[in-house]
């Protein structure tokens, strides 16, 4: 493999859901370990603008791309517009997913195969388009998934997404397996709770939540809070960055229960 001329020096990285909550958080912590491009992508102008000039602060140079994750030629534009503007590619972050509710008796096609074209389908052509990418230049690259534990089953109330997840366990490990040796790793990490402002507005749409729902649930976990976006992305860095040295197919649980241990609900 030949390497390409590298039009824009220092690591570019691509981080779907990026205007807001974790891939956000993913981003500032980046930027302050030195990353130098950044694609934001997202459906909000406003908002992907504030993380722009946010990220241009801290001396990353970042573009706002407006994509919608459901529409697979919206999403084919993402990997040729970081091309285009920095030339290369070195993260990719999967974190943007829909959490919209259903069960085996309320899931209608329509949300099913919407919850599989953003939070499977677009992972997927992201993964083919960076890998494809990483192989002309000749250059590694890092993939990190945002799973979840409820891809193991998950509550009935979310069957669509539990699916969807179990189904992006099994892509990072195929893809994994595929990509070694172009230099390319897959890890997938799995959070649990979160509070996120997608949760908030979640719990508020689906569960009657009202004012003071976190700090109630946060009072019934074992840490005495959700996870805060802040520190997974400790987690995210580290899969990021080279000191992860060779780790590819890894399956990083981050949560507050233990699978196969006790019961999810008071552990």
């Amino acid at each position: 493999m030949n390497q390409t001329n590298q039009r824009f020096s220092g690591r570019v990285a691509i981080v779907t859901g990026s205007t807001q909550g974790l891939g956000e958080a993913l981003l500032h912590r980046l930027a302050d370990e030195g990353l130098a491009g950044a694609l934001v992508t997202g459906r909000d102008h406003d908002r992907g603008a504030a993380v722009v000039d946010r990220l241009a602060a801290k001396g990353c140079e970042a573009i706002f791309l407006a994509v919608d994750l459901a529409v697979a030629d919206s999403v084919a534009s993402i990997v040729p517009a970081a091309e285009d503007h920095f030339g290369v590619i070195d993260h990719l972050a999967n974190c943007a997913a829909m959490t919209d509710r259903g069960d085996v008796w309320d899931t209608t096609p329509e949300l099913f195969d919407m919850m599989m074209a953003v939070n499977l389908r677009a992972p997927f052509q992201l993964i083919q388009d960076v890998a494809r990418l990483a192989r002309k230049n000749g250059r590694p690259a890092t993939v990190v998934n945002i799973g979840s534990v409820a891809g193991y089953g998950g509550p009935p109330f979310i069957t669509p997404y539990s699916i969807s997840k179990g189904g992006l366990t099994i892509m990072t490990k195929s893809f994994a397996s595929q990509l070694m040796r172009d230099r390319v790793r897959v890890v997938q990490v799995n959070p649990g709770w979160m509070d996120t402002p997608g949760e908030d507005a979640i719990q508020r749409k689906y569960h009657g939540a009202t004012d003071g729902w976190l700090e109630r649930a946060e009072a019934s976990r074992p840490f005495g809070r959700l996870i805060k976006p802040a520190e997974l992305v400790t987690t995210l860095a580290f899969v990021l960055s080279d000191e992860s040295g060779m780790m590819t197919g890894a399956i990083i649980d981050y949560d507050q229960t233990i699978q196969g241990t006790g019961d999810a609900d008071t552990a």
